[in-house]
């Protein structure tokens, strides 16, 4: 099943894809939540059928209580960066307002000559995940596996940080995602999954989840130690190599339109504007 919502920021609707048809969930659903994704749906039946064709595609899950991220997660992406694999997960936080649609418009900060793309595997939890003991029990707290763009401001990340890179990561519009979210059962293999990204629709990152130094359930099992996800949380499983910090590529300006995607998840392509 895919889930996905359509409608301008604040009146968003619940719609499921399934076998190229889309089926409106508004009735007994309020939203691609938490306590939606807790219960889920076992089929489209008795939903009425819609066309969303002229539709905004929104954020296929509502405002989570938490953006977890994990970074340096490929070693190709640490050593474009300057640094040494991590022993252990890097973890930060993106606030939850950051998330926008997948076409919706991103903001260059104030100030910025440092914007740069990341694209990212998403992952969704459907039940609270809390001193897990296994990469099996991990894997069965997931809801669904979402794409996203993890935009990042590398001055304001690195330069200015005060130790800690969200300064750099929390500007407004920084975590695009969509355009939907997809249950596990249509990933054949969530660690083999093809990864890009394009500016102006010019290759700029191509790698695979494969590539992860940290897998997801690896992640999820370490991380429950430390910490509760709850029904509904998003986790940012890190970036692989080919963003601008690396010196290979100029950095995002006004006008620019920075494309990301994943096999099996669809794509993002956002107009970058200055704030």
């Amino acid at each position: 099943m895919k889930y996905l919502r359509i409608g301008q920021p604040g009146y968003e609707t619940p719609v499921a894809l399934h076998e190229g048809k889309y089926y409106d969930l508004s009735g007994p659903v309020g939203d691609i939540d938490g306590e939606f994704l807790e219960r889920g749906i076992a089929t489209v039946a008795g939903f009425p059928e819609i066309d969303i064709a002229g539709q905004r595609v929104a954020p296929p899950i509502a405002r989570p209580n938490a953006i977890v991220c994990i970074g340096m997660n490929y070693a190709a992406h640490c050593a474009e960066s300057g640094a040494e694999p991590p022993a252990e997960p890097v973890v930060f936080y993106k606030h939850p307002n950051t998330i926008v649609g997948p076409e919706d418009d991103v903001q260059i900060p104030r100030g910025s000559t440092r914007t740069d793309w990341e694209v990212e595997l998403g992952v969704v939890f459907k039940r609270r995940a809390s001193y897990l003991e296994s990469e099996e029990e991990a894997l069965d707290c997931v809801a669904g596996f979402v794409v996203a763009n993890d935009l990042s401001e590398r001055e304001f990340q690195i330069e200015r940080s005060g130790g800690q890179f969200s300064k750099g990561k929390a500007c407004p519009t920084f975590t695009p995602l969509g355009p939907w979210l997809v249950t596990p059962d249509e990933i054949e293999d969530v660690q083999g999954l093809r990864m890009w990204s394009k500016v102006n629709g010019e290759a700029r990152q191509d790698s695979s989840s494969k590539d992860m130094i940290f897998s997801v359930a690896q992640i999820i099992l370490h991380m429950s130690q430390f910490m509760a996800f709850d029904a509904g949380d998003l986790l940012l499983t890190g970036t692989p190599e080919g963003v601008a910090l690396s010196g290979r590529f100029p950095y995002l300006k006004a006008g620019d339109v920075v494309e990301v995607g994943i096999e099996g998840l669809g794509g993002t392509a956002n107009p970058a504007v200055q704030a």
